[in-house]
């Protein structure tokens, strides 16, 4: 876990350590989507909560999510939760040590970023070539799956985990889950919103649980029994 020295862009807080993840668990293969998002919460808590069905659901705060996989939890035999750090990881690189699952570049046909008219652009005309709007993210399964059959762990939206964000461990860990205190969230994968560096495996980005941004949705791991 964690990037090599010499990854660009790399950051401070991406030491590469060895971790070890003890327990099988289902990842969810896409966002969770505005679709899934009504179906669970009802039409009350669609508020901001825009677009067609297959969008990622997005302006969902670390504490929707949690509100989301109660009532959910309490439909059915079966457990879900959001991944843990080191789970979002393992899933993203889906057995690579490169930047990306792909390799260590990445173009705009591989993921959904640089969708930003004012900021970031880069991807705009390549975008609007293939008959999606600026500035937001893609529908989902838009652009090809990871060779685990997961997609847009790359881009497209950031993505809630269950860890507090803080400073890796320096030895072996087993089945980490983050600082035992501390206030900020973890958010992986980077968005549609800017650049093409933070979609990478092992960078790390946090946020407030109580905020709700427009570039951040989630998806689910369903607990294996």
């Amino acid at each position: 876990m964690g990037s090599p020295p010499n990854e660009p862009y790399r950051g401070r807080s991406e030491v590469r350590h060895q971790v070890t993840i003890s327990k099988s668990f289902y990842m969810q293969t896409t966002e969770v989507t505005v679709k899934q998002w009504h179906s669970i919460m009802g039409r009350r808590m669609m508020v901001s909560k825009k677009g067609t069905d297959n969008m990622p659901v997005t302006r969902v705060s670390w504490f929707d999510c949690m509100k989301f996989i109660k009532r959910l939890n309490q439909l059915g035999k079966e457990r879900y939760r959001l991944p843990t750090e080191a789970e979002w990881e393992y899933a993203a690189r889906a057995g690579t040590t490169t930047a990306y699952n792909w390799g260590d570049t990445i173009d705009c046909e591989k993921a959904m970023y640089g969708n930003n008219s004012l900021k970031y652009d880069v991807c705009k005309i390549y975008i609007k070539s293939i008959g999606l709007q600026i500035d937001r993210p893609a529908p989902v399964k838009t652009y090809r799956p990871s060779p685990w059959g997961l997609y847009d762990l790359h881009g497209n939206v950031w993505e809630w985990c269950m860890d507090r964000f803080g400073d890796y461990e320096k030895n072996p860990v087993t089945d980490p889950k983050g600082p035992a205190s501390g206030t900020m969230r973890i958010r992986r994968g980077g968005s549609w919103f800017k650049y093409d560096y933070s979609c990478r495996s092992a960078n790390r980005s946090f946020g407030h649980p109580s905020t709700r941004y427009k570039t951040t949705g989630f998806r689910l791991v369903r607990v294996v029994q």
